[in-house]
């Protein structure tokens, strides 16, 4: 029986190391009661506001304001003006840190992951969690280190050098 990941969970690990440790873990998405659930197999990390590729690097604004809460809520964002992108917070209350789900079994892009799944900015802010229709599972599978592959995190040039070509993105090898 898997086990149902609870927001506080993510309220006091280092984001880096929980962007790791999400990978094999099963997001879940209820709708209309149909439940959709799919292993997780690309993260990134985004880590604060001395993180130039982070959001909060510009401080708390309206649209950066949940990932000061404590850990364990959505963060959904829209790119570009096109895609929506589903970011978990991470950490304690007014260190804004946060995890962008950017693949799925199946799935890979965060763009398309959101529209597969119809998640959308109503679950903005909303806790990790059944009641809320979307949330994390452990079913207890092991992801051994050498089935990691990381790299830079992606689309953050902006930031410059340093920050974006921090090792900060995971993803499951095949096989």
């Amino acid at each position: 029986m898997p086990r149902i990941i609870s927001p506080a969970e993510f309220q006091s690990a280092g984001t880096v190391s929980l962007a790791r440790w999400l990978l094999g873990k099963v997001l879940v998405r209820t709708r209309r009661g149909k439940r959709t659930a799919l292993r997780i197999t690309e993260t990134e990390a985004y880590v604060g506001e001395h993180d130039r590729a982070c959001h909060a690097a510009k401080g708390r604004t309206a649209r950066t304001d949940v990932m000061y809460r404590p850990g364990g809520v959505w963060y959904v964002y829209l790119c570009y003006g096109v895609h929506e992108m589903l970011n978990l917070v991470t950490g304690p209350e007014d260190r804004p840190a946060a995890i962008l789900i950017r693949s799925v079994e199946g799935i890979s892009g965060p763009g398309r992951v959101t529209k597969a799944l119809g998640i959308d900015r109503k679950l903005n802010g909303a806790a990790a969690h059944p009641d809320t229709g979307l949330h994390l599972e452990d079913d207890g599978l092991v992801v051994p280190p050498r089935s990691i592959k990381k790299g830079p995190r992606v689309g953050v040039d902006y930031a410059g050098p340093v920050w974006a070509r921090k090792p900060w993105r995971f993803k499951l090898r095949p096989g």
